[in-house]
């Protein structure tokens, strides 16, 4: 029998099951009465063998000289490249490529320390994401390292790659900018056992981020605490009347006693405000009463302020009148004007003169 192997083919000749020879691209004849066979297979890419052993063929020459052959030691991959160009990364075993028309280079890398060193961003892409860890760490932010548990290192803003092999790697951010804390919905006794709430909110920079990791378990939790017992340790020294005359101090006070802390706690504190004091429904509607009262007998005090000087306006105003005859005539006449304003028609007599009749009108 007849078979042709094409130029990206290679064919596999056996004799009642052991191999014999590889052949060439070209037209080749074999004979199956007499135990002879002939497998082709595409001599591209990786070499796929299912009846044979790619490593044992490596003995025969016209085999191994269009193979590429690499043994990827333990606790390293390879970074293969086709015709120069990135096309996997290998992990450990022996790998077989043809090179027929291909060009099959190799990279090793020792993934045994978690450095990864002289590793471009984009070598990265082809590479298997268990075998790294990628740390991102933003502007403002910082990230401690940790091998095993113990501390490495700080990183600043960038990213970082490290190999996750025989060590174990760990990292944790901790935002360098100021931040908020908001303490909400606190329900606080004060002297005279009224209960009154609070919203508190607070400004705090982490100065060590270190030593906080390594000395505070909880850092926020411990913060909230310390907040919040401030605030307690504050309300519940005044009571209530107290409270409200000087709730622009509570703020100060606050901030006085978390910037005592701010050593065990390894923060700045910038700034704090009381955003909300909310009373209990029954102390408001007593509150809002007394103001309603307050508010009413200021008016009744300005009513009759109002009055008394228009009482003595009028006294005044009837003393010169009656020290002064022309005054009080031009002062009929003036109202006489504006009586004239709201009267459509004035009928007069022939009987004397008209001012006399006008005069008779406003007397």
């Amino acid at each position: 029998m007849k078979i042709i192997i094409n130029e990206n083919e290679r064919g596999f000749q056996f004799q009642n099951g052991v191999f014999q020879c590889m052949l060439g691209a070209g037209k080749h004849r074999f004979y199956p009465q007499m135990g002879q066979k002939i497998e082709k297979l595409r001599a591209e890419g990786a070499v796929k063998l299912d009846k044979l052993n790619p490593k044992l063929l490596m003995a025969h020459k016209d085999f191994a000289e269009l193979v590429t052959a690499i043994d990827i030691p333990d606790s390293h991959i390879a970074i293969h490249f086709v015709n120069g160009k990135i096309q996997e990364a290998l992990t450990t075993g022996e790998y077989f490529f043809w090179s027929i028309h291909q060009k099959h280079t190799f990279r090793l890398l020792d993934i045994s320390k978690p450095e990864a060193e002289g590793v471009s961003a984009e070598t990265f892409r082809y590479i298997p994401m268990k075998l790294y860890i990628k740390v991102e760490v933003l502007e403002g932010e910082c990230a401690l390292l940790y091998y095993d548990g113990a501390f490495q290192s700080t990183l600043k803003s960038g990213t970082y790659y490290f190999w996750n092999g025989e060590v174990k790697v760990t990292y944790r951010k901790t935002d360098l900018r100021i931040q908020q804390l908001e303490v909400t919905g606190q329900e606080i006794l004060t002297a005279d056992k009224v209960a009154v709430r609070l919203n508190f909110v607070c400004s705090y920079q982490i100065t060590d981020p270190v030593k906080q990791a390594a000395t505070l378990q909880d850092f926020l939790g411990q913060l909230y605490s310390t907040v919040q017992l401030a605030l307690r340790r504050y309300v519940g020294a005044y009571r209530l009347d107290e409270l409200l005359e000087q709730k622009s101090d509570i703020a100060d006070f606050i901030l006085e006693k978390l910037r005592a802390e701010q050593e065990r706690l390894f923060v700045e504190f910038k700034e704090a405000g009381l955003k909300d004091l909310i009373l209990p429904g029954e102390i408001r509607s007593i509150m809002n009463t007394v103001l309603v009262a307050e508010k009413t007998a200021q008016a009744n005090v300005i009513s009759r302020r109002e009055e008394v000087a228009s009482t003595r306006s009028l006294l005044n105003t009837a003393k010169l009148l009656d020290e002064n005859e022309t005054l009080r005539r031009l002062k009929e006449l003036e109202y006489l004007e504006r009586i004239c304003d709201k009267v459509g028609t004035i009928s007069v007599g022939s009987a004397g003169s008209l001012l006399a009749q006008l005069q008779e009108l406003v007397r």
